[in-house]
């Protein structure tokens, strides 16, 4: 059973992995590289981008009354994500050394390069930098607890789980007493697959 989860997880792993390179051969396709987390159009495509920008004016114009009533809400969420942000930060800065458990790089979750897009304006820069600031700053997070849990608690859950997170697979099955008191240090210290 163990074997068969971790070879669910590996291949999982394996499609993550090929779709990343399939969403990466877009650069072609729409002609821009990035180089050293910069991403650069060619000249001729970004002078069509521009063309292409709605003024803020025009935007506001057309969107939907209650979107622009309900904006106000969603950027408020920027005050207690940011307080996340450097919670965790904080806290994985002090505890993981204790732990002695791997950081996590936080700029390998939190990817915020909608910004170059000549095409956007203003408000859908601002909305697109917050959106990926979000999700990053969650999958960020995630990671950050998975290793946690895998140090104080790595048992599975005996529930369906709608997603599991990428530690879950060093975890205990649920009601394995025997494996869990014989190995609870080797899986507390078990993040080798991270090299």
């Amino acid at each position: 059973m163990a074997n068969q989860i971790e070879s669910l997880m590996e291949r999982i792993k394996g499609l993550e992995n090929e779709l990343i390179q399939e969403l990466q051969k877009k650069e072609r396709e729409f002609f821009y590289e990035v180089t050293r987390k910069k991403v650069r159009f060619e000249s001729e495509i970004k002078k069509r981008h521009k063309l292409l920008a709605q003024t803020i004016r025009r935007y506001l114009y057309d969107a939907a009354f209650l979107n622009i009533l309900t904006a106000p809400v969603i950027w408020f969420c920027l005050i207690p994500g940011a307080f996340l942000d450097l919670s965790i930060t904080v806290y994985q800065a002090i505890c993981f050394p204790v732990y002695g458990i791997p950081k996590v790089r936080r700029s390998d979750y939190i990817v915020l390069d909608r910004q170059y897009l000549s095409y956007l304006n203003g408000v859908e820069k601002f909305n697109c930098l917050y959106c990926g600031y979000f999700n990053g700053l969650m999958s960020y997070v995630r990671e950050v607890i998975a290793r946690t849990e895998q140090y104080w608690c790595p048992i599975k859950h005996a529930r369906k789980l709608k997603t599991v997170h990428n530690r879950y697979k060093n975890f205990f099955d649920y009601g394995d007493a025997e494996g869990y008191r014989k190995n609870i240090e080797k899986v507390r210290r078990d993040f080798k697959d991270l090299s």
